[in-house]
């Protein structure tokens, strides 16, 4: 038979005493009347989030630079190809004079 079954905001609420408040995960379980083993499940899955946001917005602000730079290389390589195709025809006229 499962335990008692707890809604989410109660469980985020118990990981911020441990993870914001600094207390004990200990004293956080006895408090709440849940095991350790619980809130340890808790903190491996709601904890930590200020980590997770930092890293998806480095990986963002990474792809947004890489984009732009992509964009740059990208018309660079259409200016030279253009001037390529200009070159060659100025290069045909005058093997033929």
């Amino acid at each position: 038979m499962r335990g008692t079954r707890y809604p989410e905001e109660f469980k985020i609420q118990a990981v911020k005493q441990v993870t914001e408040g600094g207390y004990k995960i200990k004293d956080v379980a006895e408090r709440l009347g849940i095991t350790t083993k619980s809130l340890h499940n808790w903190i491996n899955k709601f904890g930590s989030p200020t980590h997770q946001h930092t890293t998806i917005d480095s990986q963002q602000d990474e792809i947004r630079k890489l984009k732009a730079e992509l964009r740059r290389v990208t018309e660079e390589r259409n200016i030279l190809k253009e001037a390529a195709v200009y070159f060659a025809g100025e290069s045909k006229k005058s093997t033929r004079s």
